[in-house]
């Protein structure tokens, strides 16, 4: 193993906010999710109880694991934490069905004198349908995507903790908004065609495809910072860069084209509707008929 990476994993201690703040989350969520199934065996299938604590794993591979004190050294590390952030683990999140579960596992008086009257406030109602909008969850990704790989706002993040863990929270929560009208999770209401969603995808494709582009193809390295680092693996500070692009372009283009082939395949064959991966029926449990804050008042 190289010295350098050796002494990297060596400086690296758990953050262990972070960590236990995933493992709370996970076990509210099964607690959730073991509830609701004890009333019904139909209200979220076990394979995407798997996928949202996939997700969950993938926040801590960027943020806190190991890989995280190579994100100095290489850019390429940088940008597969940035890909886990935006492109990776806000589907696997969605598509866990969070919220009723996350609801039911919490305890009762959080829900009763928290929970409940938050989510009732006219304010919140206002912020999260305005949220929620299509065109506002495109602007607000590419809006993160291109503001932090401006050099500047990248070397910001690259020699601030703090501006970094801004960056964090800034690619994941834009990741949530952007998948949020593909996947459509409850209490999400349908409200879009599949086509133009696909159309939706397709458009946040262009701005990952510049930037990963000029990554690839650009004769100098953009974020000099990298020239000081000891560059590990034998590679140059330009062929990290290219490197760090072409995984980019690569990982956005089969995510989102796995994606947009699936909401094609429903678009062209309606009859799969009520068994697509997105949208899987809940009528069972009442889940589609029921606003978050008559679940809660439910509870």
């Amino acid at each position: 193993m190289s010295t350098v990476i050796q002494a990297a994993l060596d400086s690296w201690s758990l953050p262990l906010w972070l960590t236990l703040g995933l493992v709370i989350t996970a076990v509210v969520y099964l607690r959730g999710w073991l509830h609701l199934r004890s009333t019904s065996l139909n209200v979220i299938a076990p394979w995407r109880t798997g996928s949202f604590l996939l997700g969950l794993i993938s926040i801590w591979i960027a943020v806190a694991s190991p890989m995280t004190v190579l994100d100095e050294q290489l850019l390429t590390i940088h940008m597969v934490q940035h890909l886990l952030l935006m492109t990776l683990a806000p589907p696997l999140i969605w598509l866990g069905e969070p919220v009723m579960p996350l609801l039911h596992g919490l305890p009762r008086s959080i829900l009763r004198y928290i929970v409940g009257p938050v989510l009732r406030w006219p304010l919140v109602q206002w912020v999260g349908k305005s949220l929620a909008q299509p065109t506002v969850c495109w602007l607000a990704a590419v809006a993160a995507l291109l503001g932090w790989h401006f050099p500047p706002a990248f070397m910001l993040g690259l020699h601030s903790e703090a501006w970094h863990s801004v960056e964090h929270m800034s690619f994941l929560a834009t990741g949530l908004l952007f998948w949020w009208p593909v996947i459509q999770p409850w209490p999400a209401v349908s409200k879009w065609p599949d086509l133009s969603i696909v159309l939706y995808l397709f458009m946040a494709t262009l701005p990952c495809d510049i930037l990963a582009g000029f990554l690839v193809f650009c004769d100098r390295v953009v974020y000099t910072a990298y020239f000081a680092t000891s560059q590990p693996f034998g590679l140059s500070a330009l062929e990290d860069q290219q490197c760090a692009g072409a995984l980019m372009w690569t990982c956005v283009t089969v995510v989102y084209l796995i994606a947009g082939a699936i909401l094609t395949t429903r678009l062209l064959s309606p009859q799969i509707a009520g068994e697509d991966v997105f949208r899987e029926s809940r009528a069972d449990s009442g889940g589609t008929t029921q606003s978050v804050p008559q679940t809660v008042e439910v509870i």
